[in-house]
């Protein structure tokens, strides 16, 4: 059977072919982005469902209801992306459903969301995703419990040294209430003062990964830009779109 497609269904193809995994409210998001809105207001629910059902439809969405979740998980299906299934009981699921949640929001304020760069190195770090609009550049980190306190060291250190000499315009931590409080305070441990105010934690999330806080400060255009402490240089990471062919 031949499936009419939008440029728009294709790009929410590709991009649950990266995050793998998204909740329904996270495809709302994504819906309003990917068709050009960016006022940052996501489609209905039901517009989100009426999407979901008839993508599932042809067999290119499947879903369902893992525990950790209140609703539906949607991802892309082998016939759509030639990839099997997500586990969604393996332990990293709930993590990549909240990055899911922060791409979509990025999409939907008209960024592009893009695959960070793989660690040349045991002393660079892989952030969760890189969000560029314009010559805005932000690492963004989804934190859902704390890690142990050794990595912060490293993982800061990494952190400041892209702020300074890659174009970096700030690290974004979006994490629940404890795990915000550890990063920012080995944050103000181990990032000079300097370029301390560009890394910012929000608390938005709860320990199951679902978005339940404000998210104005992300939209904040006043944030401490590169040029105020880093290098004009861009280091551009790997599209996070690449995997899927776009």
């Amino acid at each position: 059977m031949m499936v009419q497609l939008t440029s728009r269904d294709e790009a929410m193809l590709e991009w649950l072919g990266v995050v793998r995994m998204a909740d329904v409210d996270a495809i709302r998001w994504a819906l309003a982005g990917l068709a050009g809105e960016t006022s940052g207001s996501p489609v209905s629910r039901r517009k989100a469902q009426q999407w979901v059902a008839r993508l599932a439809g042809v067999g290119l969405v499947d879903r369902a209801r893992p525990n950790f979740q209140d609703g539906q998980v949607v991802w892309a299906t082998h016939q759509a992306i030639g990839r099997g299934a997500p586990n969604l009981y393996r332990q990293t699921a709930r993590h990549e459903v909240a990055v899911a949640a922060a791409s979509a929001r990025y999409l939907a304020r008209g960024y592009e969301w893009f695959r960070d760069r793989r660690p040349g190195s045991t002393q660079e770090h892989q952030v969760d995703g890189v969000a560029i609009k314009g010559d805005r550049i932000e690492l963004v980190e989804v934190e859902l419990t704390p890690k142990t306190l050794h990595r912060y060291k490293a993982i800061h250190t990494n952190h400041a040294t892209r702020m300074t000499t890659t174009g970096v315009t700030r690290v974004v931590y979006l994490c629940t209430p404890d795990a915000a409080r550890v990063v920012a305070r080995e944050a103000d441990r181990f990032i000079f003062r300097t370029e301390r105010p560009r890394l910012l934690t929000l608390p938005v999330l709860d320990v199951r990964g679902k978005w339940v806080g404000d998210d104005a400060p992300l939209w904040d255009d006043t944030a401490p830009s590169a040029s105020e402490g880093g290098s004009s240089g861009m280091t551009v990471p790997t599209p996070l779109f690449e995997e899927a062919g776009r």
